[in-house]
């Protein structure tokens, strides 16, 4: 069943159109940077096995599939998503591997009708940040959870702090357009950096209904791609991505400049830079 278009009828556009299909052709590289931010959120969980588990925002599966395994068989995960694109990928994948006790779901888990208090526990890797109405997308999976049921996601913090888009952004700004900024670095709007104010997550969560909220500050190192991998993932994901997308004669000197930004950072294990996030987990 197709996602619900109304509540977030722009974002389920974008994620079925240029951005999902995007993900779908990057997963690989994605899920290679992104797995030790989503683990640090899963460990924060404290996942016990045979629990139920619902994946917001889950993508293409990676996490979905990390988080079934960690359940075992008698437990069960969710993925949810409004990503047709992504969640064909996401269900291939569980095929391949024969997992029977994760399936996955397209909806808008800001509006969907959870099964009251059926989850134990709540995960999200960077899949909450896109909700039109934030306080409405926590009050309605508060629903889905038991009394005393947790919630562990992993967002970003604000967009200076991160040098793995900072850096790319930097080695291309001279070579773009005079332009407005990406609407999705508008810190207020559904986007990656709408939860970089701990203050303003705070609000939400309780206002949702949560107790025991705590918002942590993360730092690591991600990346693990070569640096043609991580040039062409810089140049399609991200701010970057949506510039080029509006300054297309700029690419080939863009290209030039990331690599020369690049290459310091590229080791045997590939390309790494440093990304800042918060860990922020609650309970029912």
């Amino acid at each position: 069943m197709a996602a619900d278009a109304g509540a977030n009828a722009d974002q389920v556009a974008y994620w079925n159109a240029a951005a999902g299909e995007t993900w779908v052709a990057m997963q690989d590289r994605l899920d290679r940077q992104l797995a030790p931010l989503g683990r640090a959120a899963m460990d924060a969980l404290d996942i016990a096995a045979d629990e139920r588990l619902i994946d917001v925002g889950c993508g293409c599966g990676a996490t979905s599939l990390e988080l079934a395994t960690e359940v075992g068989d008698d437990g069960s995960v969710l993925g949810v998503d409004i990503s047709a694109p992504m969640l064909a990928v996401a269900r291939r994948r569980a095929s391949e591997l024969g997992l029977s006790n994760v399936r996955f779901l397209e909806a808008d888990a800001q509006t969907r009708a959870f099964a009251p208090g059926g989850a134990d526990g709540l995960f999200s890797r960077f899949g909450v940040m896109f909700f039109s109405d934030p306080t409405a997308a926590f009050t309605n999976l508060h629903k889905a959870l038991r009394p005393g049921g947790r919630l562990a996601f992993v967002c970003w913090r604000a967009l200076p702090l991160n040098e793995w888009m900072m850096l790319p952004m930097r080695a291309a700004l001279p070579h773009m357009a005079a332009s407005p900024p990406p609407p999705m670095l508008d810190p207020h709007a559904p986007g990656p950096f709408a939860f970089a104010d701990p203050d303003r997550v705070r609000g939400i969560l309780g206002e949702a209904g949560f107790s025991a909220v705590s918002i942590d500050a993360h730092d690591a190192l991600i990346g693990g791609n070569d640096l043609e991998e991580t040039i062409a993932l810089s140049l399609r994901v991200g701010p970057l991505g949506m510039m080029l997308r509006e300054n297309p004669d700029s690419r080939d000197a863009v290209i030039t400049s990331l690599r020369a930004a690049l290459e310091p950072h590229a080791g045997p294990g590939g390309v790494f830079l440093p990304a800042a996030v918060w860990i922020v987990t609650a309970r029912a």
